[in-house]
């Protein structure tokens, strides 16, 4: 018994209470009677605390705040699953981060404070909280940022309540003539609510820890263009906080199951899927689209300088020099294409004036068809003026000569070049050489020349699209081969 003194002079006796474990069966269970709540026979049981994606109750230690003063998604996630996806959390919540901000904090707390805590107080389970800065610009990119809990002298965080960040881009509100009587009910039109100008954001930060929890994101099935901007909003996100590991194979899976309507769009738009590709680490989307960059190539260049890797920039122009080199030593062998006589000789004007100029036509299309235009002379005219008037536009310059459209005519042979008309004009320039039968030699002779140019150039004939090309053509070369040790990601 420990004794004090009351008001009035006597002693109060307060009994020390035994613990629980050493309390009688029919006390606890008096109290577990005396204080269980009502059931309901019809409501059924009462509220369970959540413990599943997007808030762990139970066992969750990472809160997540996402707010813009108008909407507000909350997380509450696990250390594990965040450090092992993304590599911003696994710096961030890493015991050098953790004793560097606990030395700064332990410092300021008061250590008398600290002396009376109770050396048995129970050990809280150590959280985490972030919030989404949006940046005092429109146009700066929203972070995550680690709010530093403050502990108590009961444990706990003293950090009082964050105020919701304030209203960025409030839609108007509706009309003042908006509620109208009963009566125009019928005819009243039901304004258009404006988007909120944050739903990417919140859909984006929703995506990135529902792939990192192996749930599906949140893509359009349906509208491959609103997949696609979709898809690189997402990968920029994972960029920033270093998931694109665990981000990328989900995009790519999900743009894949567009099929055909995906490599057509790759033909549209290749600089921008390379780029997509390249992020999400996708083989065939990245392949497919290096296959036309290259083709194309330097028609690209300005959508990608500075906006893609070194790496990537360096795979191009290594590759596109390697179809420019195979290019030069074809051209050298289609030069030097010829016809022989009966006798096995080398066509000549001497021996056989004919077929001497029909070769002389081939190699004379084929001059004219892979070497670039000359600079037209109006340029130099108007580069004269302009030297006199500063007010002169200088002319645009003239498109990238690609000869990838005639090698393309070469490996297709048949009347798609020097037809049955071009052969007829070339022979009537000479009107003591044309006649009926001296133009059926002389076209036959042309196409044993055709045949001989399409053997040639069938190493540039090699397709590596995944496109069906034979719903129509393309004017470049699609020769280019991505070897695995290629990607640029690859160790």
């Amino acid at each position: 018994m420990v004794s004090y003194p009351d008001s009035q002079g006597a002693e109060r006796s307060l009994a020390i209470r035994r613990p629980p474990s050493v309390q009688s069966h029919s006390s606890r269970a008096s109290t577990v009677r005396r204080h269980r709540p009502h059931r309901s026979h019809f409501g059924g049981s009462s509220y369970t605390p959540q413990n599943e994606f997007p808030v762990f109750t139970h066992t969750g230690d990472v809160e997540i705040v996402i707010a813009n003063g108008r909407k507000e998604q909350r997380y509450l996630l696990h250390k594990l699953i965040l450090t092992q996806c993304a590599g911003f959390f696994e710096a961030g919540l890493s015991e050098e981060w953790a004793n560097a901000g606990d030395q700064s904090s332990s410092q300021n707390q008061n250590p008398v404070a600290l002396a009376r805590i109770p050396n048995g107080a129970p050990h809280e389970k150590k959280r985490w909280k972030y919030e989404l800065d949006w940046g005092q610009d429109s146009g700066e990119m929203p972070m995550l940022i680690q709010k530093k809990p403050q502990a108590t002298l009961f444990g706990g965080d003293a950090t009082p309540p964050s105020q919701p960040p304030p209203t960025r881009n409030k839609p108007p509100p509706p009309q003042a003539g908006f509620f109208r009587s009963m009566a125009n009910f019928s005819s009243l039109q039901v304004a258009t609510i404006p988007a909120d100008p944050d739903d990417d954001s919140f859909r984006d930060y929703d995506n990135m820890f529902r792939v990192f929890y192996n749930y599906p994101p949140t893509l359009d099935p349906i509208n491959i263009a609103n997949a696609y901007v979709e898809c690189k909003s997402l990968l920029a996100l994972a960029d920033m906080y270093d998931s694109l590991q665990v981000i990328g194979p989900r995009v790519d899976h999900h743009l894949l199951r567009f099929q055909g309507r995906l490599w057509k769009q790759i033909a549209k738009y290749p600089p921008s899927y390379l780029k997509l590709g390249y992020l999400a680490r996708s083989k065939a989307i990245f392949s497919e689209a290096m296959v036309h960059v290259v083709g194309q190539w330097p028609q690209g260049i300005n959508q990608l300088r500075g906006q893609i890797a070194d790496p990537v920039l360096e795979l191009i122009e290594d590759k596109a020099e390697e179809i420019e080199e195979l290019k030069a030593r074809i051209e050298v062998r289609l030069f030097r294409v010829t016809l022989t006589t009966s006798r096995g000789e080398r066509v000549t004007p001497s021996n056989n004036w004919l077929e001497w100029m029909a070769v002389s036509l081939f190699r004379q299309w084929l001059a004219e068809n892979t070497t670039p235009p000359p600079a037209p002379i109006l340029k130099t005219a108007r580069g004269a003026s302009s030297s006199r008037d500063d007010n002169t536009a200088p002319l645009p310059s003239p498109p990238t000569f690609n000869t990838g459209r005639v090698f393309k005519l070469l490996g297709a042979g048949g009347t798609s070049y020097l037809g049955h008309d071009e052969c007829k004009r070339f022979l009537r320039l000479n009107p003591d050489h044309y006649s009926r039968d001296n133009l059926k030699r002389f076209e036959r002779r042309i196409e044993e020349i055709k045949n001989k140019a399409k053997d040639i150039v069938k190493p540039l004939m090699r397709n590596f699209l995944e496109l069906d090309l034979r719903e129509g053509g393309l004017p470049y070369l699609t020769c280019t081969r991505i070897d695995p040790q290629d990607f640029p990601w690859e160790e």
